[in-house]
């Protein structure tokens, strides 16, 4: 038994795994452009039939459209092995196409797919204004929440599970050997990711996305990964570090032409300069409003704000060459560590946000806990061969998702201590509780998992 095993053993029981049918509509639980998003980083099957059966082949997902018409521009697909070069749209529901008026546009005579994720069936054709029928391909509910990475809950209640016994009950050893294979599961799917993007848009370009995810941590981790697909890392190195900046920060939506009228007056020179760079870039890189990335600032901490996230995003990019240099390095990658803990800014070093006072005390750019979410999440799983390497990385105290986790498996954070020494054990218990209690909708009460645990502990008894 195995924690692969143990996966394959839950799966066979539909009453717990398959799609529950008083759920609501795939389409309405999932937001579009997170899905476009995923669509664009290379996490879906590259194989589809079409609606008529056609074998589809996703050579290129595209390049985000800045303007009217389909989402995404110059994708190139086969279509039983004869290649296609045009836009693709991406909807929710297949009636969108119609209910969009995208239909009568011109704008979407020459889309080659329409990519949804409702279908009506062979009676439903997609059409353009000339009533040319356009391939349509639909992506599972079961594919998309795997992209997402989202399971059938959004957490599980904070209260000990069925599995506690069981748990508590397995020898040290075989506990510890089960947590492992969760860790190294776990890296394995991360891993997976990075390579299906850097297979379509290059290692570095991954890289690129993934330090814009690990910012956006927690409330603006779609925004910053949006941002980073829009900005290619390769295409902002050809402009100037003054004008990479004002790029970033007018694609975002923090700019305006009166902005630096209600700034501190020390500040007031250098938004002015930033709004004239942004300005004269603004018809290669602005989005129109209804596409913008949709920040939070809600309860956001000064340090936490977008803005800064973005001054990091924007000082990695005048280092990127030799910051990406490092991460191809083995671990435990501490020039790289320090390279990213000295990124400086002459502004951001002293302010929070782009219109907030100076500080007293200079401020890091990236701080110890984003560069270790970074690293753990995106690099170790890269090498997940060298486990030593991963196994010595002390883990950050446990934040709210460790906490539950700890709650349902163990019975409390307090009893699952000797297991929250090291990162590897928080990603474990974190892939246990999402591919477990986060898929058993009926409480613990038909859960597999403890009496899988048992057979688990009974192969490995002396």
């Amino acid at each position: 038994m195995t924690y692969q095993h143990l996966l394959e053993a839950t799966a066979t029981l539909p009453e717990i795994l398959c799609e529950n049918s008083s759920l609501s509509p795939p389409h309405k639980a999932f937001d579009e452009i997170e899905v476009q998003s995923r669509w664009f980083a290379g996490h879906f099957s590259r194989h589809h039939l079409s609606n008529h059966g056609q074998k589809i082949t996703i050579l290129s997902p595209g390049e985000w459209n800045r303007g009217a018409g389909p989402d995404f521009l110059n994708a190139s697909i086969e279509i039983d092995g004869q290649s296609h070069h045009g836009p693709i749209e991406l909807d929710l529901d297949c009636r969108n196409w119609d209910l969009h008026g995208h239909s009568h546009s011109p704008y979407f005579d020459d889309v080659i797919l329409h990519v949804v994720l409702r279908d009506q069936g062979p009676t439903y054709f997609t059409r353009s204004s000339r009533d040319r029928d356009i391939p349509r391909i639909t992506l599972s509910e079961p594919e998309v929440k795997s992209a997402l990475g989202r399971p059938r809950l959004s957490q599980a209640l904070a209260r000990p599970g069925l599995c506690l016994r069981p748990l508590a009950e397995m020898p040290a050893e075989h506990l510890s050997a089960l947590l492992k294979e969760s860790a190294l599961h776990r890296a394995t799917l991360k891993a997976s990711r990075f390579r299906q993007t850097s297979t379509l848009h290059h290692s570095s370009q991954a890289l690129w996305e993934a330090l814009a995810d690990a910012l956006g941590f927690s409330a603006n981790r779609l925004p910053m990964r949006l941002l980073a697909q829009r900005l290619p890392i390769r295409k902002l190195l050809t402009h100037s570090p003054a004008d990479r900046q004002a790029i970033i920060y007018g694609s975002a939506g923090f700019l305006a032409p009166d902005l630096h009228e209600s700034a501190p007056p020390e500040s007031r020179e250098w938004l002015e300069e930033l709004w004239t760079r942004w300005w004269k870039q603004r018809l290669d890189y602005e989005f129109p409003s209804e596409r913008r990335p949709a920040w939070s600032t809600r309860a956001t901490r000064p340090g936490n704000h977008p803005q800064r996230r973005l001054a990091a995003l924007a000082a990695a990019a005048t280092h990127w060459p030799s910051l990406a240099a490092l991460a191809r390095q083995d671990p435990p990658f501490s020039q790289l560590s320090k390279a990213l803990s000295a990124l400086s800014d002459p502004f951001w070093d002293q302010h929070h946000t782009l219109q907030s006072k100076r500080t007293q005390n200079p401020i890091k750019l990236i701080g110890k806990s984003r560069l270790e979410e970074f690293l753990i999440n995106t690099l170790y799983p890269l090498h997940a061969q060298d486990w030593q390497a991963f196994a010595t990385l002390r883990a950050a105290a446990p934040n709210q998702k460790i906490k539950r986790a700890c709650e349902r498996l163990f019975g409390s954070l307090e009893k699952a201590k000797p297991y929250l020494k090291f990162a590897w054990q928080h990603q474990a218990i974190l892939q246990i509780y999402q591919d477990f209690c986060l898929q058993d909708l009926s409480d613990c009460q038909d859960c597999p998992f403890p009496s899988q645990l048992s057979q688990y502990k009974a192969t490995h008894s002396p």
